[in-house]
């Protein structure tokens, strides 16, 4: 069996050259993309004590509120509020959020009475904290997060300087039992990949509202969220769209700066989620609705070619070689970027995930229901 085989115009060749073609933009992708993020160095943080709004927007979320407000309320940082916005609650919010507020003097409370006058979406109240904050630096996070240190607020807001006026943060769930919690968990990790590499590209697309901080004057900048305000999602991906440029935001990839939540605990109550978070696609841009595009696409064309490859006896040799380099280089690149995201039990898997999700994802996209029409 020869490694190279004798190459002519004939159907084989032809397959050989597509499958060369799709191997060879997986591994500039995987190094030049994925390795942003694999060889990434947290630059050094810049340490101040200017005063920070911390921004959460909450619609019957007692239990949450009461489980984890303390831990935000009790940030290691000098100078900080943190702003609720209990949205239209029907619940217990309003009586808990009162009891903290006669424990923490650093909480401060807007009501927004329910209305069938308003929307349920998160952009309203977020919109009425920013405008009402009383410091310039701002930091989202939901209800249900609970920081992962007590230099969560110190460590995502240092980044912040005279340039960088957005910092993009890492929100991972909690880890539970189960495969469908293993997959969730996965799916997070790689969209952060994602959205981290492309920043680090100079291609930001997004960020997760549940870890995100930029200035008030970037809200300004570009009217808030004026350009997607009819959509109830967008208030962090579309959002840094609009207002990320090229050199005025940073990313935190540091252990003590993410924000944990739990996962969703059945596949219908993730597929209504990831259904929400899908109706904000159509609003990406053309050039990152590509490049998101490439790596997936690439990666089942050239399955499906090494796979009819594999029946000619020619070329058994050259394209499995091809093949087992390809996969070590992205089990390499691809393992140490979700070693920097402390994912470190997925690093085994990952010549399986990758597959894997590079099928399910265009399945779910294409499944679920992605009109506007779910609920905050």
């Amino acid at each position: 069996m020869k490694f190279l085989p004798e190459f002519g115009i004939d159907v084989s060749t032809i397959v050989f050259c597509c499958f060369a073609f799709f191997a060879f933009i997986q591994l500039i992708f995987t190094i030049l993309i994925y390795g942003r993020i694999a060889f990434h160095k947290q630059k050094a943080i810049n340490h101040h004590n200017e005063g920070v709004s911390i921004i959460i927007a909450a619609r019957n979320e007692s239990k949450n509120l009461f489980k984890n407000l303390p831990h935000i309320l009790s940030q290691d940082y000098p100078n900080f509020e943190v702003v609720v916005v209990n949205h239209q609650s029907i619940d217990d919010s309003q009586y808990i959020l009162d009891a903290y507020k006669r424990e923490y003097h650093n909480l401060r409370v807007i009501e927004v009475k329910k209305s069938t006058h308003l929307k349920y979406g998160k952009k309203l109240p977020l919109t009425i904290a920013i405008k009402g904050a009383k410091y310039d630096k701002l930091l989202f996070t939901d209800a249900d997060c609970i920081p992962a240190s007590s230099n969560w607020l110190s460590k995502m807001t240092a980044q912040f300087s005279d340039k960088k006026e957005i910092i993009l943060g890492y929100a991972p769930y909690s880890k539970t039992k189960g495969f469908l919690n293993a997959i969730i968990r996965f799916d997070t990790a790689w969209i952060a990949l994602n959205y981290f590499s492309f920043a680090k590209s100079r291609l930001p697309y997004m960020g997760v509202g549940r870890n995100l901080a930029y200035t008030r004057q970037a809200f300004n900048k570009v009217s808030g969220f004026k350009s997607h305000y009819s959509l109830s999602s967008g208030d962090d991906d579309l959002f840094i769209q609009d207002a990320a440029k090229k050199k005025n935001y940073s990313i935190t990839i540091d252990p003590e700066t993410y924000c944990y939540s739990k996962a969703p605990k059945s596949w219908n109550e993730w597929f209504n989620q990831k259904s929400r978070h899908y109706t904000t696609t159509p609003k990406y841009r053309v050039i990152k609705k590509l490049m998101l595009g490439i790596y997936p696409l690439t990666l089942l064309l050239m399955l499906g070619t090494f796979v009819s490859l594999l029946f000619n006896i020619d070329f058994i040799l050259i394209v499995s070689s091809v093949f087992l380099f390809l996969l070590i280089v992205k089990w390499i690149i691809i393992g140490m970027a979700f070693k920097k995201l402390n994912e470190n039990k997925f690093i085994i898997w990952i010549p399986l995930l990758d597959i894997f999700y590079a099928i399910l994802a265009p399945i779910m996209y294409y499944s679920v229901d992605k009109s506007d029409t779910k609920k905050w």
